[in-house]
């Protein structure tokens, strides 16, 4: 009988489930990237089905940012998605087929906002081009990418329903993990958070600073951002805080990348 061989590692003989292996290694610095990076994530439902007049302005901001600021912008899918997740959920769809419908979606907006970028050297770019972001802002290009998880088929089921919980926000907030990135900015269609939904609740007060924690343990009903992405900031590595910005306002993008904020922060 053939002895069994192991390769000599600090993992040897190790089932990568056990807890306190996990207590053992997560000790090591790891490398950032693009530290510098900021990520511009489009709302689709919030700011690219506002069509020209809420998007030209809003391109022409982040292309003159664009020329001082290593940007990498983020697409949403917005109200293609909720279409297409409507029909497939009545069509009996599992979680994972329409992870991958909805990938599609925010792919559409990408290729329409790198377009739109286009003569501040816009560029789209697929998930297997992010190893290649710091090139690429060398030369002076500015990438777009769409924000959907590469789940797809094997995206998790949620607790209820059958929505997939891994969505556009929660990719842009993977990405920025992923780069090291100092920034991670969700350009919405209002202020910033509030206690209740303001379309809904008029007089719902803005919360302009609050921790990932206390977030969470409020169990709003509606937010404005994924739960999951607000999830992800308890255990991020080096992204520390997720900011929300009225991308409806001029100027407001430029005056959160220069440090105000006229937002929302949600901090770790």
């Amino acid at each position: 009988m053939t002895k069994r061989r192991e390769l000599e590692s600090g993992l040897k003989g190790e089932s990568l489930v056990r807890k306190g292996l996990f207590e053992k290694i997560d000790v090591v610095p790891q490398v950032k990237i693009v530290p510098d990076l900021n990520i511009i994530k489009i709302g689709g439902h919030g700011i690219i089905d506002y069509g020209r007049e809420v998007v030209l302005p809003l391109v022409e901001e982040i292309g003159k940012l664009s020329e001082r600021n290593k940007l990498l912008v983020v697409t949403g899918g917005g109200v293609r998605v909720r279409h297409i997740m409507d029909i497939g959920i009545e069509l009996g769809m599992p979680t994972g087929v329409l992870a991958e419908l909805a990938g599609k979606i925010s792919e559409q907006n990408a290729i329409m906002m790198s377009i739109l970028l286009s003569k501040y050297d816009g560029v789209r770019i697929h998930t297997a081009d992010l190893l290649q972001i710091s090139s690429l802002l060398a030369i002076g290009l500015l990438p777009v990418i769409h924000g959907t998880p590469t789940y797809g088929l094997y995206e998790q089921p949620p607790k209820v329903g059958s929505i997939p919980p891994n969505r556009t926000d929660t990719g842009a907030v993977l990405i920025a993990e992923v780069l090291g990135a100092k920034n991670c900015i969700m350009v919405k269609n209002v202020d910033g958070l509030y206690t209740e939904n303001p379309f809904v609740n008029p007089n719902a007060d803005l919360i302009r600073e609050i921790t990932a924690e206390e977030l969470l343990e409020r169990d709003m009903e509606d937010m404005v951002l994924e739960r999951r992405a607000v999830e992800l900031l308890l255990y991020s590595k080096h992204l520390k805080e997720i900011k929300i910005v009225n991308g409806h306002k001029k100027g407001f993008l430029t005056r959160i990348l220069n440090g105000e904020n006229v937002g929302t922060v949600i901090r770790s």
